[in-house]
């Protein structure tokens, strides 16, 4: 009997997916063997990696003008990797919202010149900075962003307020596909794979065209976008396993409806946890400001930090796992990715709310 995994990542995949991926493991359509075994060059792969460019497209709605790359190193290699090759000799800004886009930062300044253009460390993480706190180069190579923070539970819904001429760098790890996004706003968008697309060790990046061929001299080829968007990405041997999981993650997702019907379903499992924190007088708490709240990361703290022990024993009894917060930031952490449905949702709802009636 599978568990409810509400693990912030690696995370849940689609049992229907995880089924279809268990009957071709060995046999993948009548070839006699299994993705992880085929040539990465040999026609059968390259038709899967096509369909999954083209259905994460469709997804999307890429323009044409941008390449998509399916790379290894996960999204912390592109902290080095996007300066590497973008900065072309200029400074760029970063925003620091939480944990994920200050290591960026941090990893960044390794590379050459960049600059904060706000943080919200003061407040804990638990907001995004209003307009009188950003200060924004004009001349900036880039202006780079993490769009949902995983550890403080930060969403940054609209671009309101960010420069339109220079071009937004954005990691999207932990919410990609998880409802629809203009990509033609950004110039470059990364995720990692593991909470919303497949398994980790492939990351995804999304590129305008006009952007590429501004390495760095010293960028070796493997990390240089221009040289794996001329290979489609197949300058070395790609994650062949995860960009397949990944198509058929795609292929999953469009089925569903797309990213408007996903969205939908993540909004009604984001709204009923939040009502359960917010309605539960004080038991528990949620520290992020409200407009700005996340729909997959979910921190929470009880009243009393005494009852933690207790809370995530009941939780492992209910078969919830991966509940326990950032060992960064402590109390309770729910990742309600894509792939945990609404009765996951209602299952911890209906524990918290017994716990809170018997403690508190």
């Amino acid at each position: 009997m599978r568990i409810f995994n509400f693990s912030a990542g690696p995370a849940a995949l689609p049992t229907a997916v995880l089924e279809q991926v268990q009957a071709e493991l060995l046999d993948w359509h009548g070839t006699g063997m299994g993705i992880m075994e085929m040539s990465h060059r040999g026609k059968d792969f390259t038709q899967v990696a096509q369909e999954a460019e083209a259905d994460l497209r469709s997804l999307m709605g890429i323009p044409s003008n941008y390449k998509v790359l399916f790379l290894q190193g996960g999204a912390t290699q592109q902290f080095s990797q996007i300066p590497m090759n973008l900065l072309d000799g200029r400074s760029a800004d970063y925003i620091v919202t939480g944990s994920w886009s200050k290591k960026a930062y941090k990893e960044a300044q390794r590379i050459g010149a960049v600059r904060l253009a706000g943080s919200t460390e003061a407040s804990n993480f638990t907001r995004l900075p209003g307009a009188d706190e950003l200060s924004f180069d004009p001349a900036a190579a880039y202006l780079h962003v993490c769009t949902n923070e995983t550890i403080h539970g930060v969403e940054m819904f609209d671009l309101d307020g960010l420069p339109a001429d220079v071009p937004l760098v954005a990691d999207m790890s932990s919410h990609i596909l998880s409802r629809p996004m203009d990509v033609s706003r950004y110039g470059l968008i990364y995720a990692g794979a593991q909470k919303n697309i497949g398994p980790a060790g492939l990351v995804i990046v999304i590129v305008r065209e006009d952007l590429l061929g501004k390495a760095m001299p010293i960028t070796p080829g493997v990390m240089d976008y221009a040289v794996m968007a001329a290979n489609d990405s197949m300058l070395n041997t790609p994650p062949t396993f995860g960009i397949y999981l990944a198509g058929l993650i795609f292929k999953h997702l469009l089925a569903l409806g797309g990213l408007d019907a996903v969205e939908a379903r993540n909004r009604a499992k984001a709204e009923l946890l939040y009502s359960t924190i917010d309605q539960s007088g004080g038991f528990y708490r949620n520290p992020v400001a409200v407009e700005c709240r996340s729909l997959m990361n979910v921190p929470f703290t009880l009243a009393d930090a005494a009852l933690d022990a207790d809370f995530l024993a009941a939780c492992q009894d209910a078969r919830l796992s991966g509940l326990k917060g950032h060992k960064s930031v402590g109390g309770m952490r729910a990742s309600i990715y894509n792939a945990m449905g609404i009765e996951g949702v209602q299952a911890l709802v209906a524990l918290m709310q017994d716990f809170a009636r018997r403690k508190g």
